[in-house]
């Protein structure tokens, strides 16, 4: 049989790596959390700033409402 020296030690390093395993999950369990509550509280899709593609869209809006403008101006029927 072991010895009682043997077997706490055993216990003892079991009972570390367990605490070292529980800490780090739960450290990442917190930051997943974080990460969570910032995307919620961050902006919406489709708030915030523009990318490039959505200024091009809006300016070919824009321009598509200026020649209709122009159009009802000269009086033309479109």
């Amino acid at each position: 049989m072991m010895d009682p020296t043997s077997i706490i030690t055993i216990a003892a390093a079991s009972l570390t790596g367990l605490a070292i395993v529980t800490l780090a999950t739960l450290s990442g369990w917190r930051g997943w959390l974080d990460l969570q509550r910032q995307r919620l509280a961050g902006p919406r899709p489709g708030g915030g700033e523009p990318g490039p593609a959505t200024a091009r869209i809006e300016l070919a809006d824009l321009k598509e409402r200026i020649r209709k403008l122009e159009a009802i101006a000269a009086g033309i029927d479109l």
